[in-house]
């Protein structure tokens, strides 16, 4: 019999057993489920949900993050699916467009451009965001009147933080730092840069967290990857108000339970749900 995510680690033998039965036998809570596509962890309720409780939920909140893998167009799929029921209007914030090109995107909003026009104003990196997956965001914010925010540094930013890391004026944060550093170790499959090298990487993640949430004001959703829209060490740390962050996770084999995931990917006090989905279609970054 799998563990029950929500058991207490105290709680052995036949209590155990019989506790885990008798929740799986009332389908309550995750013991015996395996996450499949289309499932939703609610993280701090230890239960899984319906999406009809996230956009009830969504609906109250002023911040609203949807997480996402970039290069998962299920996981997009689902942000627009998202943002058509929320009810509006909101500020639509994006990790895509950097915030030095706000004067433009305005402009252009004010003239009635369409996505496309939008997308040349902000300056997006078409190839290397992959705008068709984010396409579907920008068209419904410009058919809908909702402001699109420009909220992420600039890559020359970025790089100058890399390279002078007290030029972000952010407090210390020891344990943040530590848990990013290990984040990016991972992305770098497993290969850890040079010391001075990652501790202006952390700095200039933190930076980036930091210059997303200040961009938030007012009602607003913010399309950002899973890392940032983690409430323990990402955009949330910076907001002082109701968030609600949703990661939208590919299924992986060999994970068994919502707390398989959050053991490895997260904790429970990194997203208010985890939204599982099909895994895309890659190459193995690290490969070889």
């Amino acid at each position: 019999m799998r563990r029950c995510f929500w058991a207490k680690s105290n709680m052995k033998g036949a209590d155990f057993t019989v506790k885990c039965a008798l929740v799986a036998a009332a389908l309550v809570g995750g013991c015996a489920h395996v996450p499949a596509p289309g499932d939703i962890w609610d993280a701090r309720a230890a239960r899984f949900v319906s999406a009809e409780d996230v956009y009830a939920r969504a609906a109250r909140a002023t911040h609203v993050i949807l997480g996402e893998t970039h290069d998962n167009p299920e996981h997009h799929r689902l942000q627009r699916q998202a943002l058509e029921h929320l009810p509006g209007p909101r500020a639509l914030a994006m990790e895509q467009f950097d915030s030095e090109h706000q004067s433009a995107i305005d402009a252009a909003q004010a003239k009635g451009a369409d996505a496309e026009a939008i997308a040349d104003a902000g300056r997006f990196d078409r190839k290397g965001w992959n705008w068709p997956l984010y396409r579907p965001l920008v068209e419904f914010a410009a058919e809908h009147r909702w402001p699109i925010i420009a909220a992420n540094l600039s890559r020359a930013e970025a790089r100058r933080i890399v390279t002078e890391p007290s030029i972000s004026a952010l407090p210390p944060a020891p344990e943040v730092a530590k848990a990013l550093e290990r984040d990016i170790a991972e992305n770098h499959c497993g290969s850890r840069p040079p010391d001075k090298v990652l501790v202006g990487m952390v700095e200039a993640q933190r930076a980036r967290d930091a210059r997303m949430a200040s961009r938030l004001t007012g009602r607003s959703v913010l399309i950002t990857g899973n890392g940032h829209a983690r409430r323990d060490r990402g955009v949330p740390l910076y907001l002082d108000a109701d968030v609600l962050s949703v990661a939208f996770v590919e299924v992986e084999g060999g994970k068994n339970s919502p707390g398989d995931y959050l053991d490895g990917f997260a904790t429970d006090n990194s997203y208010d749900y985890l939204w599982f989905t099909p895994r895309a279609q890659r190459a193995d970054p690290c490969k070889g």
